[in-house]
């Protein structure tokens, strides 16, 4: 420990974070230096500033994150139309590697020689930070103290805080009802009233959308402009990355779209279950989709949806900066190339509805789909050889079992 001489700590200025702060500042006697992003998450995040200042900390880093977040991290995942086992969006895992990479920065800037993170030892986010860390910078230090102190219980963090002088809520004292992480692109509550998967989540825990039942009577319609795979307008408004995901963030609240109940397999082997809320992410990746069944080739589209569930595993389990990523990143940077147009949606009581789509690098032939005279663009006849051609196995894998009968 008394190597340590300066630790950046990844600090929300919540109750936890501010222990972490004081119990580093106790246990390796070295200078903190605290880094809060700005990721959308919708908080104020000047109290974490004062609370900071209160506890001794001279270097003080609040950082707005937002447009990077959407524009290096959101955007190239959705690129992929990346849904992990299936359904979730990872609006979780998505914003790790980013908090990772402003630790390491900040430490570079700072002289470091440590970063610590309030991640517990159960959950998939101390996989993320530290897999980051340790490809950005190997020989930084990383701290975990929920995997090191002795503390056992809320009431023994309780009294630690109230012993250090640390400002404790009155709705801090008693265990929260569930954990909440948020971010631009989503909102993740999971534990305690959520822990029994065969209980509905209780209508208190949503907190970015409402009901679908309570959305409109009538639909919203939406028009979103894609370029190089990248949505970039919406209803002929060019927009910023994280001004486009706010606005569609508004359109999918008001909509009831977004809602996620899903029990996960974590990377550290347990299953866990969460209620997750991602409304704009919802509505682009069924716009994303639109906008490539037109201009993307049947193969490479083919091919895309296979690697997707492994790049999806890739950044669930925190492998952002590892080389398969990035092999795996510029294969579909280069589908991209003439993913561009307009796709229309409709927005209905939780559901997103394409409704239209066009692009001036379309794949799409009226000449060659119509069922009226197709004016020789497609010789029918020829169907005719190409089905006795991918037959030929068929028909000989036929013609050897019939002969054991």
């Amino acid at each position: 420990m008394s190597d340590i001489k300066k630790i950046v700590l990844s600090y929300s200025g919540g109750l936890d974070t501010s222990i972490i702060l004081k119990w580093l500042q106790q246990q390796y006697q070295a200078e903190i230096v605290t880094f809060t992003a700005d990721l959308g998450q919708g908080e104020e995040l000047e109290p974490a500033r004062k609370k900071a200042e209160m506890m001794g900390v001279k270097q003080i880093y609040i950082d707005d994150l937002r447009e990077e977040f959407v524009r290096d991290f959101v955007f190239p995942m959705f690129r992929a139309n990346t849904l992990y086992e299936g359904t979730y969006l990872l609006g979780t895992s998505i914003a790790r590697p980013l908090i990772a990479k402003r630790l390491v920065e900040i430490a570079h800037e700072t002289g470091a020689d440590a970063v610590a993170h309030g991640a517990t030892g159960k959950g998939n986010d101390q996989v993320r930070f530290e897999l980051a860390v340790a490809a950005l910078d190997p020989k930084l230090q990383v701290i975990a103290p929920w995997r090191i102190w002795d503390f056992k219980s809320r009431t023994d963090l309780i009294d630690f805080a109230e012993k250090n002088q640390i400002p404790v809520a009155k709705d801090k004292r008693g265990e929260a009802p569930f954990s909440v992480d948020a971010n631009l692109l989503h909102s993740s509550s999971e534990g305690k009233v959520l822990e029994d998967p065969a209980v509905e989540p209780p209508p208190y825990v949503y907190m970015r959308t409402i009901a679908p039942e309570d959305a409109p009577d009538i639909a919203t319609y939406v028009e979103i402009g894609f370029e190089k795979g990248d949505p970039v307008s919406i209803d002929g408004v060019h927009l910023s990355p994280a001004a486009l995901l706010t606005k569609l963030n508004d359109l999918g609240r008001d909509n009831g779209i977004g809602r996620l109940d899903l029990v996960e397999n974590r990377y550290v082997g347990m299953k866990s279950r969460g209620v997750y809320e991602t409304p704009g992410g919802t509505i682009l990746i069924a716009a994303h989709r639109a906008i490539e069944s037109l201009t993307l080739d049947r193969e490479a589209a083919h091919l895309k949806d296979s690697i997707m569930p492994r790049y999806a595993e890739l950044i669930y389990y925190g492998f952002w900066f590892a080389p398969e990523r990035l092999m795996l990143q510029a294969l579909i940077d280069t589908s991209q190339t003439h993913v561009e147009g307009t796709v229309r949606l409709k927005l209905y009581k939780g559901n997103v509805i394409v409704v239209g789509r066009s692009s001036p690098k379309s794949l799409y032939s009226d000449a060659l789909v119509t069922f009226e005279d197709d004016r020789g663009a497609y010789d029918q006849k020829d169907a005719a050889g190409f089905i006795r051609l991918n037959a030929l196995r068929l028909r000989t894998l036929a013609a050897r079992d019939h002969k054991r009968d």
